[in-house]
């Protein structure tokens, strides 16, 4: 049966203190949420031992890690020209499959492949993101994590827009644990179909993010998503749907997604 998680975009340590973070979390929880998406930077996930012994006595579990903000933040690139760049990326996420498997989480993929404005030339770009990616499955098959590659929209990354082109780069590395994902916010730009998508990757589908065209609020935008939730049934997925909301207060994207969800009757 398919769980309902919650994406937080703002990193743990941006709460001021675990006890306000574990607080969200219950309310998080509360609204009707069986999960937590968290964003990780940085050395290491930020007060991981309370993390770890609050979502397992709470049985409300981590179910994946979003990497982008080590881009963002410390400009750490999978397409860089500087080799060093490239070295600091591949090792910062092959640590993080350390910490993924302690959760027993997906690590997300997605904009740390960087910009043109990293790599002009498309062709070499690519050739450095995929064999950065073969050494960070290797460090995911020692520990038995699934690293999911997400397909982001052209103006938040530079390069593997559309579901095909992850497909075409994952059977390429050939490694069950690189696997795709989708984002019906990028979907909804780079896509020609809200659900075609969804029945091309079948059951290689390894994790799925329901965001509002707008990036708002569920519901305050164009999207439909009854479609978008039978095309997955018809997969037979049975994985996590993570919520994100962007541009709204986190309990309120939170609330009204599920409120949203229950009118809908896609969730109890």
């Amino acid at each position: 049966m398919t769980q309902l998680s919650y994406i937080l975009v703002d990193s743990p340590d941006s709460w001021g203190s675990f006890e306000n973070f574990a607080a969200a979390l219950r309310q998080i929880r509360e609204f009707g949420f069986q999960g937590i998406e968290i964003t990780i930077s940085g050395p290491d996930l930020w007060q991981q031992d309370r993390l770890l012994e609050f979502v397992d006595s709470h049985d409300f579990p981590v179910v994946s890690l979003l990497t982008g903000s080590n881009y963002f933040q410390e400009g750490l690139c999978l397409c860089s020209p500087d080799e060093q760049v490239r070295r600091s990326a591949v090792e910062r996420l092959q640590h993080y499959t350390s910490i993924a498997a302690r959760f027993d989480a997906l690590l997300v993929i997605g904009q740390m492949q960087g910009f043109p404005r990293d790599e002009p030339d498309q062709s070499v770009a690519k050739a450095r993101i995929e064999e950065s990616l073969k050494r960070i499955t290797e460090a995911a098959e020692d520990r038995q994590v699934t690293v999911v590659l997400e397909p982001v929209n052209h103006l938040q990354v530079g390069f593997h827009h559309r579901l095909q082109d992850v497909l075409d780069l994952t059977r390429r590395i050939g490694s069950n644990c690189l696997r795709p994902m989708l984002d019906s916010f990028h979907m909804n730009i780079e896509e020609t179909s809200m659900t075609e998508p969804i029945l091309r990757a079948g059951t290689d589908l390894a994790h799925f993010h329901l965001c509002e065209s707008n990036g708002s609020l569920l519901g305050s935008g164009n999207l439909d998503f009854p479609p978008i939730f039978q095309a997955l049934e018809s997969t037979a997925y049975a994985k996590w749907i993570s919520v994100k909301v962007y541009r709204q207060p986190w309990a309120r994207g939170a609330e009204a997604a599920v409120e949203h969800l229950r009118k809908l009757q896609l969730i109890p």
